[in-house]
């Protein structure tokens, strides 16, 4: 994404805000019908209960407005839910419909005509319902394959008591944060929890260094070619993660634990600080299965420029999850009005029970909104840039590679020139 276009998806997301508002596993669903529609989705009750509550209310709904279909819940972690919808494309066992990601995580599935275009419901049901900008990102070759459910900035959570009880307090500079980290590891506080297992969690952390060291879209230009991974920029970003990581930074078997494990460690009081997506929101606002003395405990800062270098105000971030129709589903249109359905509601109902930013358009002065919700969209007015997640801008065979790496390079197993060349390697092909 352009740093220009960034800007002007961003303002136009705020715009249009401000413009209205004057365990892993399978779930049955209620309801009897001659027709049935298999929903996978990627929120387990145990890790996202909101979310996963709001799925089975509008599930509910639709099965009352709709007493001849069945809707049938199967639901899955997030690297669960991944590798399975690779497994089931492959033999043409998709759901009728599901969860995607945006951009390049798309294509090969379009390529394979796995998903269907959803260009009438954009222009029927749903047209001007979706924030500016937004749907384009499910676009490719003039057609649209996903209908987006949320916007995110990844931000940096941390614990306000135990930043207060070492002395320390939130971080502008990135010489600001190093000072938090080795103090934090002095006292025996594991400074940052992060799961690696997962490897997108460590693509946080590379890419902010790329934003911040390389000043703007040279990470996006190295995956769109008119760059090069070679820059040395990037090269820096790499060696700047590996120094936290010998700085002991992370917690212990940062490699081995997954996300949720990370989280859980945070959310514990087991770390101090934690970089995710703005998806996490509910559980520092309005999750009221979070006890509210830990809720009240946590603040969240930007990621702060590095040697003077960058702008606070550039996030990594963009459109989360959307929802996918499987081409060759047998209840298709059907498969079509519930995801119609379902992304209508789901924008009511995330802002006031879950706490999340959707894509559609919401009525912001209207809600008794939580004053972390509040700032996330002060932020989002305030952003400069705004740098889709690099996973999902690539390929999949160039985002496999890239997540391998990721890995690779947390654990020290490849240099910052050897990661850099490999990217360059596997963009070439």
């Amino acid at each position: 994404m352009s740093k220009k276009k960034a800007v002007t998806i961003v303002f136009a997301i705020i715009s249009s805000l401000l413009l209205i508002s004057g365990c892993s596993g399978s779930e049955g669903a209620s309801g009897s019908g001659d027709k049935t529609i298999e929903f996978m989705h990627l929120w387990p009750e145990g890790s996202s209960k909101q979310h996963n509550e709001i799925v089975k209310e509008i599930v509910a709904d639709f099965e009352a407005d709709n007493p001849d279909v069945k809707v049938k819940l199967e639901v899955l972690s997030n690297e669960q839910y991944k590798d399975k919808i690779k497994v089931l494309s492959t033999s043409n066992e998709l759901p009728d419909v599901g969860m995607t990601w945006a951009a390049g995580y798309l294509e090969p599935y379009v390529d394979g005509k796995k998903f269907a275009p959803l260009d009438d419901l954009l222009e029927g049901d749903l047209k001007d319902s979706f924030v500016s900008g937004i749907p384009e990102a499910y676009e490719i070759e003039g057609s649209t394959y996903g209908l987006p459910l949320e916007l995110n900035i990844a931000t940096v959570f941390y614990n306000k008591k135990i930043f207060e009880e070492n002395g320390l307090e939130a971080p502008k500079t990135y010489e600001e944060f190093q000072n938090a980290v080795e103090t934090l590891a002095e006292n025996g506080v594991a400074p940052i929890a992060l799961g690696n297992k997962d490897r997108w969690t460590g693509s946080l952390w590379y890419m902010y260094f790329a934003d911040r060291i390389g000043e703007g879209d040279v990470l996006t230009n190295a995956i769109n070619r008119s760059g090069s991974f070679t820059d040395p920029a990037l090269v820096s970003a790499a060696e700047e993660v590996q120094n936290l990581v010998d700085k002991d930074a992370f917690v212990k078997g940062f490699n081995g634990l997954s996300d949720e494990e990370a989280k859980s460690m945070f959310m514990n009081e087991q770390a101090a600080m934690y970089l995710i997506a703005t998806w996490d929101l509910p559980n520092y606002t309005t999750n009221e299965d979070v006890p509210q003395e830990f809720r009240d405990s946590v603040g969240y800062f930007p990621f702060p420029t590095v040697d003077g270098n960058g702008d606070m105000s550039s996030y990594v971030g963009g459109p989360g999850v959307g929802l996918f129709v499987a081409e060759d589903s047998d209840v298709k249109e059907e498969a079509k009005d519930f995801a119609a359905f379902f992304v209508k509601e789901w924008g009511e109902k995330s802002v006031t029970e879950a706490g999340v930013i959707p894509a559609t358009k919401v009525d912001a002065a209207s809600l008794d909104l939580p004053d972390m919700y509040i700032d996330v969209l002060d932020d989002l007015n305030n952003a400069s840039n705004i740098t889709l997640f690099a996973d999902v801008q690539m390929s999949a065979d160039v985002a496999q590679a890239h997540l391998d790496m990721i890995q690779s390079l947390f654990g020290k197993e490849v240099t910052p020139e050897e990661f850099t060349e490999k990217h360059e390697e596997a963009l070439s092909k």
